[in-house]
């Protein structure tokens, strides 16, 4: 644009080449006119304005002048420019004011938002109003955070522009990009330069966005995704609600309220009309404020509900049987995942639903079948009286209790900051135990959320027996399903040494049972049975089928355990239970008239390895496929398929190929009749896997 002195337009033209340009002004789009300029124009047509209409002013020497700003401009056309003027925005070369407090040089800080003294911020950087943190992540430089997003654990965030409600969890890294509203970047994942992902999409755990990629609104990719091309059409829902043991997602993020009240009814609509259903809920606000929302969607389709309020889990169980409800829900932080809320489903037995009603229940939710009830014969809501009573009542009812009382326990029990501090003491006081109590109060935020936080609880209760000179010590986590034992030298009891242990127990207490126990447990366990004419069924590793299997009575069995602390006796109750499998611990241990170290020293040894290998979700089956057509060819080998392919060579020497069923991974176990034995079997399948995803 070329203009007089006065600023009238001498010369106009639209993207002129380097051969044309005779001014540094530009014409930005911004234009006032004079209603009369409208008359230059025929209804019903399309004009251009710099194209058709301001040459033809010109030319009829109309007046078209154009006002001259020195001021910072740039022609947001592209993604690119998008992020370079934020850059400029930043670097001050507007004369436009930052919001929010300068607390250093070049670091804007919105109201309400809380960074964690261990964060990194480098300047320039802008963080919006209501936002979150956490320490060891790096933010900036060049870098926009919109209002209301969290920032998780070790998270980096370079010259990335995110927009309002993002998530970004531990360990991802965004670098350059754009993330719209609403989106969760999960674990470990990975948004590349000049990437641009819409509002409301879902990035999995370990999923990579390739440089320039975009992803039009509400896409999921999945977990260890590499996604190299733009997703336009075919928005990917979750091909399931259900993972693992339940629905399982960020608390409100990915679980919130609405989606809670959904999910209510859909197993409202999955039980019917006038169906009886028990909830219970951990110490957590998120798991209060979902529990209130699946409360409002199953009574609003007619199911009547008992409120347990704040149980341990064992006890919301037993109080869907006690109850004759038709089934239960329990809300809790994810033991697997602390950010994560998990919401779990109960049948009238208070076990996990069968996969096939899971199915059911997805349907439901996502076609939105479920018919909202009549203003009459909306469901009515009651609290649970007695529910403890009843448990403790019925608990004593299949406990030797004199037995117990007789030996005169002194034991240290680690509470783990779980629910179960305000019902143990009380049984453990009328068996006349001495009890030290460990970590005796409810609090989530200080229960152990991992392996190395459990094992930091385990050494300080090793600690305590041994200079109390106790007979035994105990931890009970995961909200009362799991234990672990510490014997009177102080050694930790776990994981498959645990397992036989009390395994050896039932075989001398009650010759001839039959315990359930996973494939992959060590084949020691039949070693200890076959003592005492004992038997060992084999179940998947599924928790549920576990449960399943011990809730029916023609099985007769007598306890069941997997490899991570979970036991059951189905004489009380056929889910897992902590305290009572530490009650008849106790028992077992005065009826044997033995401390516990002798029934672990005497145990053959157990020798196991177990290696995990990353696999697209894609190629699973493919590889399943080829490692089954392998093993059941070679008939020098044994192959059961009860759970993955279990190849069996000898007597102890066997390889458990297991796919992950929530996440894109395969688990290799292995025993051998040496150690060196199993880490080399481990080793050589999970080279196999690795071979074929390679080829």
């Amino acid at each position: 644009v070329m203009t007089e002195e006065d600023g009238r337009i001498r010369r106009f033209l639209e993207k002129p080449s380097w051969g044309e340009v005779f001014s540094d002004t530009v014409n930005t789009g911004m234009y006032i006119i004079e209603p009369s300029v409208l008359s230059l124009m025929e209804q019903g047509k399309s004009y251009d304005w710099s194209g058709d209409i301001f040459p033809q002013m010109l030319a009829e020497g109309r007046p078209l002048y154009g006002y001259t700003l020195g001021e910072y401009w740039t022609d947001v056309g592209s993604l690119d420019e998008y992020r370079t003027s934020q850059y400029a925005f930043l670097a001050g070369d507007t004369t436009l004011p930052i919001d929010g407090t300068e607390n250093e040089p070049g670091v804007f800080i919105g109201e309400n938002t809380l960074v964690d003294a261990q964060a990194r911020l480098i300047a320039p950087v802008r963080i919006g109003d209501n936002c979150r943190i956490k320490a060891g992540a790096v933010i900036g430089p060049d870098t926009v955070i919109g209002d209301n997003c969290l920032v998780e654990f070790d998270a980096v965030i370079e010259k990335a522009i995110l927009w309002d409600s993002v998530y970004v969890g531990r360990k991802a890294t965004l670098n350059a990009c754009v993330i719209c509203h609403h989106t969760t970047i999960k674990d470990n994942a990975e948004v590349q330069e000049g990437a641009v992902i819409g509002d409301r999409c879902q990035i999995g755990e370990g999923a990579t966005i390739r440089t320039m990629v975009k992803l039009w609104p509400d896409k999921v990719i999945e977990s260890d995704a590499l996604v190299t091309n733009s997703l336009i059409w075919g928005a990917k829902a979750n091909a399931a609600l259900f993972r693992g043991l339940g629905v399982s997602g960020i608390a409100n993020r990915e679980l919130t309220p609405d989606f809670a009240t959904k999910l209510g009814a859909s197993f409202g609509a999955f039980l019917k009309k006038d169906a009886t259903v028990v909830t219970a809920r951990d110490g957590h606000p998120a798991s209060r404020m979902l529990k209130r929302g699946i409360l409002a969607g199953l009574v609003s389709v007619g199911c009547n509900v008992i409120d347990a309020e704040a149980m341990p889990l064992p006890l919301a169980r037993f109080a869907v049987r006690s109850n004759a409800a038709q089934g239960g829900i329990n809300i809790r932080i994810d033991p697997d995942h602390p950010r994560n809320a998990l919401i779990e489903f109960f049948d009238k037995n208070g076990i996990y639903i069968t996969k096939n009603a899971e199915r059911k229940i997805e349907t439901i939710y996502f076609r939105e079948d479920y018919g909202l009830a009549d203003m009459e014969e909306v469901g009515a809501i009651e609290y649970a009286a007695r529910s403890v009573e009843q448990y403790t009542q019925e608990f004593f009812a299949h406990i030797r209790e004199k037995d117990i009382e007789r030996r005169k326990f002194k034991v240290v029990v680690d509470y783990a900051y779980g629910r179960i501090s305000t019902v143990l003491p009380v049984i453990l006081g009328r068996l006349g135990c001495e009890v030290i109590s460990l970590n005796a109060y409810s609090d989530t935020n200080r229960a152990p959320k991992n392996a190395s936080e459990r094992e930091a609880l385990i050494y300080n209760l090793s600690q305590v027996v041994t200079t109390l000179r106790a007979d035994l010590g105990v931890i009970i986590h995961s909200d009362g399903e799991r234990i672990a034992l510490v014997d009177e030298n102080g050694v930790a009891l776990t994981g498959a040494k645990l397992l036989a242990t009390l395994s050896s127990m039932v075989s001398q207490t009650r010759p001839g049972a039959k315990v359930a126990v996973p494939v992959t447990a060590p084949s020691v366990i039949e070693q200890v049975m076959r003592r005492t004419n004992g038997v060992v069924a084999r179940t998947k590793t599924d928790a549920r089928f576990l449960m399943t299997q011990a809730s029916h009575p023609a099985e007769k069995i007598v306890m069941a355990g997997d490899m991570d602390g979970g036991f059951l006796f189905p004489e009380l109750q056929p889910g897992f239970d902590g305290l009572f499998a530490f009650v008849k611990t106790l028992e077992m241990l005065s009826w044997l008239q033995r401390p516990l170290s002798e029934f672990a020293e005497e145990l053959p040894p157990i020798l196991l390895a177990a290696q995990t290998v990353r696999c697209p979700w894609d190629t699973k089956g493919s590889v399943m496929r080829q490692l089954t057509e392998e093993s059941l060819a070679d008939t020098e080998k044994r192959t059961d398929l009860v759970d993955g392919i279990k190849i069996t060579e000898g007597e102890k020497d066997w390889a458990l190929i297991l796919p992950d069923a929530a996440d894109p991974v395969f688990h290799v176990y292995a025993e051998g009749a040496t150690q060196e034995k199993a880490d080399s079997r481990a080793a050589y399948y999970a080279d196999k896997i690795a071979a074929m995803l390679r080829d």
